[in-house]
């Protein structure tokens, strides 16, 4: 058994090595990863920090504004493209890689090959997108299979709905850019009916808040009476027929996950069709939902047959708060609320969807997360993510283009990171290297220490509430045990060192089976070694580093 630890990567930025970036500034200007970037020694480094996975994230050609036309590829039209480089969820053409990532564009796919090849010599799994709720608005695929009709090509678009279109129009009404682009005049876009915006906006005139560069597709749901569905087992609509090929053209090519945006605006019957059919052919393959309704995770669980769903709104929205400044004692309740899909559940503090944790818009300093690193990716078995850069205190503090000054690392320009371009060029400073040996060692943790990769989990949280030498507003701590092994984390959520004294209580030793008694131990973060005396409803004193906490790892003999 291994625990998936994901290290998700905007492969156009990685690699990117411009010396002066500009502000939407052009490819040549600012600079583009590539996929052969991802050297060997790139990969090794990456499955060194204690990763298996590695997400490629904006690996399939979606629209964007650089010209491609020499190659053969169809120009896209700007206005209905965001950024310079592009959105990465607007896909242009499902069955092919996006140009920007190729060293020889006309043999594109033949270097995805070669990094899929790569990426599973370095010992790491490859996760890409699937992004199956809505395509560009101008989507053409020129790579597709033969005996394979695109997108669209067979609708009827003289009726608004048809179960067996791929798309929704807007009969009668022509596409509207009036509140996108300012001068009306200049508009050269024709979209004539309109197509339903992605973001299942059904009207002719999008706004900038909605995913204007996108349609939404057709997966046999009437939005327009009452959500009634035009589906079941034996008759299923057009588009789910598509989205099946293109599933089995990427896993033909040796992609072992797929992660799948917006998951829950799809619906889940598609899902408990698709997967199975996937995974009867390679039965390794594993699907990662991005699901923000708690209503919804089980659906999408045990009808959906998801692997893993975002847990975002529940502990990534905590571990947030309680970095922040709210009480640590929150974090019970996450865990408690998704207890009986607790394994399903993937774990992450930064993403590309959300702002870094040292930038101005959340915690401001890298360090304050390393305590959230601590709960996040220890409590319990389930899968963790962390973010390019995460691990060098990135803070995505950039004016970079579409994206603006928002805390996050831009999805839509062109840009170098310059904690990127150090650390792939061995010029980190010594907090950079220092924060990333610091998730090095929690990341291993997770794998390396049976107890964390698969041990049972008992919070301590509510045994020292009436504790007046824990804090619990600040400080939060539990245990993971297997036979033979104990490990007892907290966290320090404080800028401070903390004397504390920590209560294990006597239906901790009665639920692992600990015999009480003085044995060996080792903090697993510095290596010190020591003796650590359990007794039921007895204090183990410590002291906590400020903003990070202790990993105490006890050799139990039973």
């Amino acid at each position: 058994m291994i625990r998936p630890i994901i290290y998700q990567v905007f492969t156009r930025l990685y690699g990117a090595n411009g010396k002066h970036n500009k502000s939407d500034g052009t490819k040549k200007q600012n600079g583009c990863g590539k996929m052969n970037d991802f050297t060997s020694e790139d990969l090794s480094a990456i499955k060194e920090l204690g990763c298996n996975y590695i997400w490629y994230t904006g690996l399939i050609e979606h629209a964007q504004k650089t010209d491609y036309s020499k190659y053969g590829i169809t120009p896209d039209n700007p206005e209905v493209v965001k950024g310079r480089a592009g959105s990465p969820y607007a896909i242009k053409d499902y069955y092919d890689i996006d140009p920007d990532l190729a060293e020889d564009v006309p043999e594109r796919l033949h270097e995805f090959d070669a990094l899929v090849r790569r990426t599973h010599e370095a010992g790491l799994r490859m996760i890409i997108d699937f992004v199956p709720n809505h395509v560009a608005r101008q989507y053409h695929s020129d790579a597709k299979p033969i005996g394979i009709n695109d997108l669209g090509e067979d609708d009827n678009n003289t009726t608004r709905f048809d179960p067996h279109n791929n798309f929704y129009y807007l009969v009668g009404e022509q596409l509207s850019l009036q509140n996108i682009i300012d001068n009306q005049d200049s508009v050269s876009y024709r979209e004539n009916p309109a197509k339903v915006t992605g973001n299942d906006c059904f009207s002719a005139y999008p706004s900038r808040n909605d995913w204007y560069e996108t349609v939404k597709l057709n997966y046999g749901v009437d939005y327009e009476h009452d959500r009634h569905t035009y589906f079941n087992a034996v008759d299923v609509p057009d588009t789910w027929n598509k989205m099946l090929d293109i599933l089995r053209y990427w896993s033909s090519r040796g992609v072992d996950g797929f992660r799948c945006d917006m998951a829950e605006m799809v619906p889940c019957e598609f899902w408990g069709w698709v997967i199975p059919k996937i995974k009867s052919e390679h039965k390794d393959i594993i699907f990662i939902a991005e699901v923000y309704n708690p209503w919804e995770y089980r659906n999408y669980i045990f009808n959906g047959k998801f692997d893993y769903l975002y847990d975002k709104v529940g502990l990534y929205d905590t571990l947030r708060a309680v970095v922040g400044g709210d009480s640590a004692s929150r974090i019970t309740q996450c865990w408690q609320s998704v207890d009986d899909i607790q394994e399903h559940m993937l774990n992450f503090l930064e993403n590309h969807d959300e702002q870094r944790i040292a930038s101005e818009f959340f915690a401001g300093s890298a360090q304050k997360g390393c305590p959230a690193l601590l709960v996040s990716a220890l409590m319990r078995n389930n899968p963790f993510m962390i973010y390019f850069g995460q691990e060098l205190g990135e803070e995505g503090m950039n004016e970079e283009g579409f994206s603006g000054r928002d805390g996050r690392t831009t999805i839509f320009d062109y840009w170098t990171i310059d904690k990127i371009k150090r650390y792939r060029n061995n010029q980190l400073s010594d907090s950079e290297k220092s924060l990333r040996e610091f998730y090095n060692k929690v990341l291993s943790l997770c794998n390396d220490e049976p107890a964390i990769r698969e041990g049972k989990f008992f919070d301590l949280m509510y045994a020292n509430y009436q504790n007046p030498l824990m804090d619990t507003n600040h400080e939060y701590a539990f245990l993971r045990h297997t036979d033979g092994q104990l490990i007892i984390v907290i966290a320090n959520f404080e800028d401070k060192s903390v004397d504390m004294g920590l209560n294990i209580p006597h239906h901790a030793f009665d639920y692992l089976s600990i015999a009480p008694g003085i044995y060996d131990s080792v903090e697993m973060l510095t290596g010190e070694k020591g003796r650590t005396h359990l007794e039921p409803d007895g204090l183990i004193n410590l002291i906590l580093p400020p903003l990070s906490g202790l990993v105490i790892k006890v050799a139990i003999n039973h």
